[in-house]
């Protein structure tokens, strides 16, 4: 569409879209003549014409035009696979030997929503504008893009203004062995040399170098102990000098870093209890707000000139994603541009979505939402289906969310809430559960059912809980820590830590939970884990999780689910398939799980203290 907004039009299937620096091309992945995802570029004129830029046998990842437009750099893998050989008599005839067993040498060599990975190190590589054979900008055992717990992710990287210089982040040591390790580098184009920019060990990433050149912003933290940190945006020399916090005194989280064009600060995206808006972060000086408003708002581009402005997407309590824009400067109001979902909701009425803020036990503010249903009436009862989030170190926000309204529409009062260990709070706020999860965050979870009670709008008889991945693990550890719930959706959960370590894709973030690993002492591993508390459950419990999960593996699931046989607790797994984490990826799913929960829920409800079917 154009800049206004105005004549929208479809122009591919594809994805990670970047114009070029004239704006005559857009550069795209999107499926190859050989059925591997590929880069293209389209031109921009009334023709269209698009030629596939490669033919790579590994997928070339986040491609990135150079700044004169004459090369595209991209990440691909290096295959680097272990064997071990060994030689067998040949087959009886007519007969053929089953195929050779998997060599894992890695510990992290599964990945969720990936499967088995393929062993090898992520390096970057250039190809001219109109094809032909990339040529290899980085080499050897480690990897370009930082890696969380080893998880490949967006690899991220930066040109300085000629182009002969590319800042990445990375890990040049042993990646297999470290949990939070990530510095930034300046690769040489030219010579193909690679210096450390990053002093301080830590987990430094996304750089973005300034329009001069000589600086570059990036986010990240030094190393440290405990569970969760809180990632601050800092600045430092292309040279490696003058390191610096400028978000210290801000303490929120800070995404989509954009340098304004005359190089005295950034743009970016910062959270603040729920929302997040624009400002302007200066490298000295007050920082000042650009967008305010009671919605989340990205910033994906920006146009410079006298009247810069930034491009985002835009959503709300009652809003669902649409494309805005907005003036880059202080006050500035939003302009949407799309209306995408205005023929699907546009007659629909939805439920009001209602912000509050309770006391937990302790004396700790706790901030939350609860969704009416459309028809809501103050003196009616209605049932109350919490919804706890995952993470846990995440948080829900005002964003528009399609499943809530929908259970509001079928009659419930639908709440959610960020307890601590949800981010958008500050770092301390996140800490709070620092080798105690779950712990206080129950406690305050368990404060805004209480608030939602002390209002009357209740039928306390039906009041039902459930979450997913951490809200698995919160809801898993709340029924066997109280009897309120009339019924749980229990939903790809860790139920047992200890097991958990071996199965998971993430085993040190597992372990960072502790201060020591369950083979030195196992007593907190165990006192953390819900299945230890499983014998104190009398809630109807609904199990969902996907096959091919690998973040919380079906395990998990399996053996909370044995427990409660054994114990007679009435209990169903639902083991959803084509799904990694999660159970609504794919839309059918994403259906059956609305579907199931009310079903489930509407089968129980909880009287004198005893769960019975309705």
């Amino acid at each position: 569409m154009d800049a206004d907004g105005s004549r929208q039009r479809l122009l591919t299937q594809g994805s990670s879209p970047r114009w070029s620096p004239d704006g005559t091309r857009i550069l795209y992945l999107a499926e190859g003549d050989q059925g591997t995802t590929q880069v293209f570029v389209r031109w921009m004129d009334a023709e269209g014409a698009t030629s596939q830029i490669t033919r790579m046998e590994q997928t070339p990842r986040d491609p990135r035009w150079t700044p004169d437009g004459r090369h595209i750099v991209f990440a691909s893998l290096v295959p680097n696979p272990s064997r071990w050989d060994v030689t067998l008599p040949s087959p009886p005839e007519g007969a053929r030997w089953t195929e050779g067993p998997r060599v894992i040498d890695d510990l992290h060599y599964r990945q969720d929503f990936q499967g088995f990975m393929r062993r090898g190190f992520m390096h970057l590589f250039q190809v001219p504008e109109h094809g032909g054979a990339p040529r290899q900008l980085t080499d050897g055992e480690w990897n370009v893009g930082s890696r969380f717990d080893g998880l490949v992710g967006a690899v991220n990287f930066s040109f300085t203004p000629d182009g002969g210089t590319i800042v990445f982040d990375g890990w040049t040591g042993d990646w297999d062995s470290v949990y939070r390790r990530s510095h930034l580098y300046a690769l040489d184009r030219a010579s193909g040399e690679i210096r450390q920019i990053t002093p301080p060990d830590g987990f430094w990433t996304n750089p973005v170098v300034s329009p001069d050149g000589r600086q570059v912003a990036f986010l990240g933290y030094p190393d440290q102990p405990d569970t969760y940190s809180q990632p601050y945006l800092h600045v430092i020399g292309l040279d490696g000098s003058g390191m610096r916090n400028l978000t210290e005194e801000l303490d929120r989280l800070v995404a989509d870093v954009i340098w304004a064009p005359d190089g005295a600060g950034v743009y970016a995206a910062v959270t603040h209890h729920g929302t997040r808006n624009i400002r302007y972060i200066p490298l000295s000086g007050a920082i000042q707000e650009v967008t305010s408003g009671n919605h989340l708002v990205s910033l994906n581009s920006m146009a410079g000139g006298r009247e810069a402005f930034g491009v985002g997407v835009r959503t709300g309590p009652q809003a669902p994603p649409d494309v805005v824009r907005f003036p880059l400067r202080p006050g500035s109001a939003v302009e949407q541009l799309t209306e995408v979902n205005e023929a699907l909701l546009g007659s629909v009425r939805l439920g009001e979505v209602e912000e509050f803020w309770t006391t937990s036990a302790d004396g700790t503010p706790v901030h939350g939402w609860v969704v009416k249903p459309p028809n809501f009436d103050p003196s009616r009862q209605y049932p109350l289906l919490m919804e706890i989030h995952g993470g846990p170190f995440a948080d829900y926000t005002v964003a528009f969310n399609f499943n809530y309204q929908a259970w509001a529409a079928m009659g419930y009062l639908v709440l959610y809430t960020n307890p601590r260990g949800s981010t958008s709070y500050g770092e301390e706020f996140a800490r709070g559960i620092n080798f105690r999860y779950p712990g206080v965050d129950h406690e305050d979870l368990m404060a805004t059912v209480d608030e939602m009670v002390g209002r009357g709008w209740v039928d306390t008889t039906r009041k039902y809980v459930g979450g997913c991945s951490g809200g698995g693990v919160l809801s898993s550890w709340a029924i066997g820590h109280t009897d309120r719930f009339a019924a749980a959706a229990v939903r790809c959960p860790v139920t047992n830590w200890i097991s958990m370590f071996g199965q998971t894709d993430i085993p040190f973030f597992t372990m960072s939970f502790f201060h020591e690993p369950f083979w030195e002492n196992p007593t907190r591993w165990l006192e953390q884990s819900p299945i230890m508390y499983v014998g104190n459950v009398t809630t109807p419990t609904l199990l969902m999780t996907g096959e091919l999960d690998l973040r919380t593996p079906m395990p998990q699931t399996e053996e909370y689910f044995a427990a409660l046989k054994v114990l007679g607790i009435p209990v169903r797994m639902l083991r959803f398939n084509e799904e990694y984490h999660g159970t609504g990826t794919r839309p059918s799913n994403a259906m059956r799980t609305i579907l199931y929960m009310d079903d489930w829920y509407s089968q129980w409800a909880r009287v004198n203290g005893e769960a019975v079917e309705r």
